[in-house]
């Protein structure tokens, strides 16, 4: 197996989207990935569908695309751990893995021996990676942490829609969950972050990652301009808060994106746009004076884009360099060259026989180039083996079904 984690080992207790998100990032920058799983149900995912994998009717599957979504490059073994023999079992996972990932609920594992104080004792150059909605401390902790939860009580639908005296105005949340993905994002940075500092001090790690404090974190500019300017950030639609001309804008058959970030490209724009009388007015001559006075600019703008298709407006503005595109709907991103020239779709065999497609992870290493393995597992596909590598036979693996352990 290529990649820079090559001989990092995973044992990846988590669920749903912000754990496996980070662990399927493990697993494409190569790290081995054992998905621990519930026996006879699995992660939740398996079954939030429809659509689903080898289901002409869409009914009933553990394949859901969703799970197809977050869990390839993993094996998956099958393991109660609420009975002691499953216990041991992710002990002795454990005694040798660099990475434990976990989102349970705040002291959910402790109970079960599962926790970092307890693992830490069999292997102490452990890092261990809780993910929580709202972290180990405070007065929420104990509360559960859904992604539209987050985006709600963390602010990011109180900027997200159209403002309030606008036609379908209101909050909205974010067409996928971002607060899981950011999650996943800020959790493999600081696995990685961890491991380095492992090769320093030979000793392991314990990671507190709420969903919560993430999307607190990544409203960026957002949170400046309150924290600085003091007025609490409003929906705007696509507008920026802090640039314009910068959104959606109505052409004569629809809408497409515009996102002048300056001066010189604010005059290219109007140039090729009919306005480049405006360009020296005081009102729109920079660009705070064009977000103070983004109402009456936007008005002239899109009563110029009336002329002309969005086609046609964009095709004009890319020869002048003026940064602007489609509003694709997601199977037209899948037609784009750049997609094709950039291998961002591929497929892998599953195991059931069909191809499943994959999105391909984004960074492109030089020296340990991405190799993806495997499509996501069906539930338990690796139990028997992982157990047989532990050092259980046949008849122990037998027994562990038996009692319904694996």
């Amino acid at each position: 197996m290529a990649g820079p984690l090559k001989g990092i080992k995973v044992v990846d207790l988590s669920r749903i989207l912000a754990g496996p998100w980070a662990t399927q990032v493990l697993a494409d920058f190569g790290a081995h990935v054992i998905k621990v799983e519930r026996p006879r149900v699995g992660d939740d995912t398996r079954h939030w569908g429809p659509p689903y994998l080898n289901d002409e009717n869409q009914s009933k599957d553990q394949d859901a695309a969703y799970f197809l979504a977050a869990n390839r490059g993993k094996q998956s073994i099958t393991i109660d751990f609420t009975q002691a023999e499953g216990q041991e079992i992710i002990r002795a996972l454990v005694k040798d893995a660099d990475l434990l990932v976990e989102n349970y609920k705040v002291g959910g594992l402790k109970k079960y021996g599962l926790d970092y104080e307890s693992l830490k004792k069999v292997n102490p150059r452990l890092i261990y990676c809780a993910i929580t909605g709202f972290g180990q401390t405070g007065p929420n902790k104990n509360k559960a942490g859904y992604d539209a939860v987050i985006q709600g009580m963390g602010g990011l639908m109180s900027i997200t829609g159209e403002s309030d005296d606008q036609p379908g105005g209101g909050p909205q949340k974010v067409g996928v969950a971002v607060a899981d993905l950011m999650t996943g994002m800020y959790a493999v940075s600081a696995i990685c972050a961890a491991l380095f500092q492992r090769e320093r001090t030979g000793i392991g790690e314990y990671i507190d990652l709420a969903l919560f404090d993430t999307q607190v974190g990544w409203l960026a500019n957002q949170n400046m301009n309150f924290l600085v300017g003091g007025e609490t950030p409003t929906r705007q639609g696509t507008a920026h808060p802090n640039i314009a001309p910068y959104q959606a804008l109505k052409a004569k058959d629809g809408y497409f994106m515009l996102a002048v970030g300056n001066d010189r490209q604010f005059e290219r724009f109007c140039q090729i746009v009919g306005l480049a009388h405006i360009v020296s007015l005081e009102q729109y001559a920079t660009n705070k004076a064009r977000v103070n006075n983004r109402q009456s600019l936007i008005k002239l703008i899109e009563e110029r884009l009336q002329t002309q298709t969005a086609a046609s407006w964009i095709e004009a503005l890319e020869r002048v360099q003026v940064p602007c595109s489609p509003i694709n709907t997601i199977a037209q991103v899948f037609d784009e060259p750049q997609v094709k020239a950039r291998d961002l779709l591929f497929n892998l065999p599953h195991a059931k026989g069909k191809s499943v497609p994959q999105v391909a992870n984004p960074v492109k290493f030089s020296q340990n180039p991405i190799e993806y393995q495997t499509a996501p597992p069906t539930l338990g596909q690796d139990t028997d083996g992982i157990l047989q590598s532990l050092g259980f036979d046949k008849n122990a693996i037998a027994d562990l079904k038996n009692k319904g352990v694996c």
